[in-house]
């Protein structure tokens, strides 16, 4: 009879990336984690000895808590958030199931310091257009849910950066930038590690839409059209890069699921 209290791998996998995900909390000890620092997508780091102290953090949310293998640390870290009256699974098999069955996997070490609550900060020029609102999109569903988007002109983006800690992105001179003929989102997929078929799908059409390349993916035009149309409906960034993130979602699960469906009208003949 299948678990009441744990989610299995295949059925996180499919929520990954998507605004649905649960929260998901690795409370792996330090000797498992230091053996393989990779992170499920969009997990934190939390130690299980001291969950009373933070669990009513999650109070609202649904959570999945990953140990090594999907035993006694996350069973009852889980049972203690139940208590506290939080939707929590553990992961079946935990991280040694999900890294066997090729998950996604995140490159801990190149992600950014957190502030004093938790969060990356990240700033880059004013104005979005394209890869300033795929590279937030990546990092809200993948890396950081509660990431920090700081937007100046550009000419302040170094200094902001020096002033608030903050991640410099999308600007000529540092490391979260264009290389070649790639632009900020695909150096974002490549330095985390996340392997996947749809992100690759989808940064094609980024890249093509980024970088007037629109002969590249054949959604490239539409996907372009579509982010300049955001750009000129609003004229705070943040309220943007908010209703950008709708269309990023809807892309990948375009790119994740129904890249063979059609659509015609009833009657035309087929």
């Amino acid at each position: 009879m299948p678990s009441t209290t744990a989610i299995t791998v295949s059925q996180l996998s499919r929520l990954i990336g998507l605004p649905g995900a649960p929260v998901i909390i690795d409370v792996r000890i330090e000797e498992d984690y230091n053996a393989d620092p990779r992170l499920l997508p969009a997990s934190s780091r939390r130690d299980f000895k001291t969950v009373s102290t933070w669990a009513s953090e999650f109070a609202g949310s649904r959570v999945a808590v990953v140990c090594q293998r999907g035993q006694k640390l996350s069973q009852g870290v889980a049972a203690w958030l139940r208590h506290e009256g939080i939707s929590a699974e553990s992961l079946e098999g935990g991280f040694e199931a999900w890294r066997d069955a090729k998950g996604l996997l995140v490159h801990a070490g190149k992600i950014p310091p957190r502030d004093e609550e938790g969060r990356t900060v990240w700033v880059t020029r004013t104005r979005p257009k394209v890869d300033r609102i795929a590279c937030p999109w990546l990092i809200r569903r993948f890396i950081d849910p509660s990431a920090v988007f700081l937007f100046v002109e550009a000419a302040e983006v170094s200094a902001t950066a020096d002033r608030f800690q903050a991640v410099p992105f999308d600007i000529d001179n540092v490391f979260w930038t264009h290389r070649g003929e790639c632009c900020t989102f695909d150096t974002m997929i490549e330095e985390f590690g996340l392997e996947s078929e749809a992100l690759d799908r989808l940064a094609m059409i980024v890249r093509a839409a980024d970088t007037a390349s629109l002969d590249l993916a054949p959604q490239a035009a539409g996907f372009l059209a579509a982010s300049l149309g955001l750009s000129r409906m609003f004229r705070d960034d943040l309220e943007q890069l908010e209703a950008g993130m709708l269309l990023y979602d809807a892309f990948f699960r375009w790119c994740r699921d129904a890249t063979e469906e059609t659509h015609n009208w009833p009657g035309k003949p087929s």
